[in-house]
């Protein structure tokens, strides 16, 4: 490689509409790497790279030791949760994220799970496949019209998700306490001041927020309890904000109707996981932003995150940290 010529790392998975933009480059070696391969191996290919995009990889101070001449970290996704942010600015390098390339499609997920929690949709399939027709009435499916739902989290994804279920004619309270509450009511949607207080009034919670030290643990189980008796609980956010075993207890006993979940705490979820014993939840395994759409447009703007830094016009807006540029 010429000494003129940059260096991407990109993950083996990243979709091919991302790999035609690097490789429209003739000034940009795109190396490939597997999700799955040992650290020590990784950080062989990190060395001499200028940027790397990451999918499920964690990344850290110890790959930073290893990465002298890296200058960007893209991430293949919004959530940055498994990546070192202070370390990376410690450095100068920023970490950028794809903005709302998936947003759309982690709305429709969650909007899907309140759907088929409601209509009883794994239930009634499970009728028709088994031959237990006689049963169809033991347990009839709700509608979501003039029910209220409580949005957790007011960002690209929950503005999108609240704009949906307003369009099943339900009852839209958001909880964000970083978003002004004259925001949200220009929206269209009721502002909850307080979490709590919200949650005694909703038949659905979607969860859209960030996993940080604030809200790990956010849904434990004094605040499950605190949700009316019969609703349900959506997560398409991460996995940790809800508490497993406190959940777990709410919906064995009744007290919440069902949960929607494409992430959790570990991931890949045991498949001797308490929760998926349970017939009233419907899991996903961690895809709610991953169609065939948002990969394509996620794989574009991660190559482009990564090329316009090294072209020396960083797209600050997806920056994490767009203070190294100061």
């Amino acid at each position: 490689m010429s000494a003129n010529r940059k260096r991407l790392l990109l993950p083996e998975t990243l979709h091919e509409a991302g790999w035609v933009i690097a490789r429209g480059r003739d000034d940009v070696e795109s190396v490939p790497y597997p999700n799955e391969m040992p650290a020590a191996d990784f950080r062989a290919r990190l060395a001499p790279s200028h940027g790397v995009a990451l999918g499920v990889r964690p990344f850290g101070e110890a790959d930073l030791e290893r990465a002298p001449v890296l200058a960007v970290v893209g991430r293949i996704g919004v959530g940055y949760d498994a990546v070192e942010v202070p370390a990376l600015t410690r450095r100068g390098i920023p970490l950028m994220t794809t903005g709302t390339a998936n947003s759309t499609s982690v709305a429709e997920q969650a909007v899907f799970f309140v759907l088929a929690l409601a209509k009883r949709v794994a239930a009634q399939d499970a009728l028709v496949k088994q031959g237990r027709w006689d049963e169809r009435f033991s347990g009839l499916p709700s509608e979501i019209a003039g029910k209220t739902a409580l949005v957790v989290g007011f960002g690209r994804i929950g503005t999108r998700a609240a704009a949906r279920l307003r369009a099943f004619e339900m009852r839209v309270l958001v909880f964000d306490p970083f978003v002004d509450a004259g925001a949200i009511r220009a929206a269209g949607f009721e502002p909850a001041a307080d979490l709590d207080a919200a949650l005694a009034a909703a038949d659905v919670v979607t969860i859209h927020c960030p996993r940080n030290p604030q809200t790990i643990g956010l849904f434990d189980a004094a605040r499950l309890g605190r949700m009316k008796r019969g609703a349900a609980l959506v997560n398409t956010a991460r996995g940790g904000i809800v508490d497993e075993a406190a959940l777990h207890t709410a919906l064995a006993s009744g007290h919440l109707s069902g949960a929607g979940l494409d992430v959790f705490a570990e991931e890949p979820v045991p498949t001797d996981h308490p929760l998926l014993a349970l017939p009233n939840v419907i899991t996903a395994p961690h895809v709610a932003g991953v169609t065939h759409e948002a990969a394509a447009a996620m794989a574009r703007s991660t190559v482009e995150n990564l090329l316009s830094v090294l072209d020396g016009a960083p797209r600050r807006a997806n920056a994490v940290n767009p203070e190294v540029w100061s």
